[in-house]
């Protein structure tokens, strides 16, 4: 490497327009860390909320660097670092202190998650410990495996970690952002049968192209849960990918099949949420909170993704000096996940 500097987007105080493009002193890994020269990021919706000041238990510290999300090439180890070498494309974890099993105490009070409060990826190179990385699959670029940390382990961490989603199984998702849309590649290459609600009939048809079983276009079939049942022969669906939250859990409520799980996942439509209790109760419905997923539920994500031969969708990539400009596309409703490419120099 022929600089100790780098670029970095950063937030001197939190909102979009406190966005700006620095050159930093470039991270050292400690003993235990690697240094990653990154190659893409993905933008999730919590990327927004955080860059907006919001959701983290913890503030960062300012200026602060922002996304969770990336795929890049170890650039650096350090002197105890056995795992990888110089060279390995790595993805890093989401949360840093979450290996394996129920989530330890201490990440439940602190929140030791990248890209808020920890430093983010949005930049040319990040450091974080051995422990965090995972190896990116064989057979996505660098913009598709910087799809993965978040919106990909969450569905995934739904679907067969929480639940054990199989064939013949009814999975319904919501919309078509980036956690639906890994969710329904996720179910329909366990052999389920996924159905997609959407706004959109354009979006609606991709989705059938991609492994979607059926859609329901909610601008015109209002009441969803009716047409759910029908679907599925009066049976209902088995699991949910709830994203939306709010009133809708109510809704999602009655296309629950008996004995089903409803993943509440998302809260777009808000914090709170209601449901009728005896509906519940009688369908003996299950209702688990996630939080994407630990490291080594990703490391079996990744061989799933490798032996399946599935591909991330991705809406839109853009150049990293376009940055601020891929966070405003968020709003826009896209169809998977928006990426910014970062052209690292060695």
């Amino acid at each position: 490497m022929t600089s100790d500097t780098m670029k970095a987007w950063r937030l001197p105080q939190f909102g979009i327009g406190n966005l700006g493009l620095d050159r930093v002193k470039r991270p050292r890994p400690g003993p235990k860390d690697v240094l990653v020269r990154t190659k893409a990021v993905s933008l999730n919706y919590r990327d927004k909320l955080v860059v907006e000041g919001g959701l983290l238990p913890a503030q960062p510290k300012m200026p602060f660097i922002p996304v969770s999300d990336f795929c890049g090439v170890v650039a650096e180890t350090g002197d105890d670092v056995a795992s990888f070498s110089v060279g390995d494309r790595v993805m890093g974890n989401f949360w840093t202190e979450w290996i394996d099993g129920p989530p330890p105490h201490s990440m439940l009070q602190h929140g030791a998650s990248l890209g808020g409060p920890l430093p983010g990826a949005l930049s040319e190179y990040i450091v974080i410990p051995e422990s965090v990385a995972v190896a990116a699959p064989s057979n996505l670029t660098d913009e598709e495996a910087s799809t993965l940390p978040i919106a990909a382990l969450t569905g995934w961490f739904a679907l067969t970690e929480t639940a054990r989603v199989g064939a013949g199984q009814f999975v319904l998702v919501q919309g078509t952002g980036g956690v639906s849309l890994a969710g329904m590649q996720i179910a329909a290459a366990l052999g389920a049968r996924v159905i997609v609600l959407s706004r959109s009939t354009a979006k609606i048809e991709k989705t059938l192209e991609l492994g979607a079983h059926d859609g329901i276009d909610t601008s015109t079939a209002a009441d969803w849960p009716r047409r759910v049942m029908e679907l599925t022969d009066g049976h209902g669906v088995d699991h949910i990918l709830e994203v939306i939250g709010g009133s809708n859990l109510s809704r999602s409520l009655e296309a629950i099949a008996a004995q089903g799980q409803i993943s509440l996942i998302g809260f777009l439509e808000g914090m709170d949420a209601r449901i009728s209790a005896v509906p519940f109760m009688l369908r003996r419905a299950r209702l688990q909170g996630v939080s994407v997923g630990h490291r080594h539920a990703f490391e079996r994500l990744v061989r799933f993704i490798e032996g399946k031969e599935i591909h991330p969708v991705i809406d839109t990539v853009f150049s990293f000096e376009d940055a601020r400009r891929a966070f405003n596309e968020i709003n826009e409703g896209p169809f998977g996940k928006i990426v910014i490419q970062i052209d690292a120099k060695q």
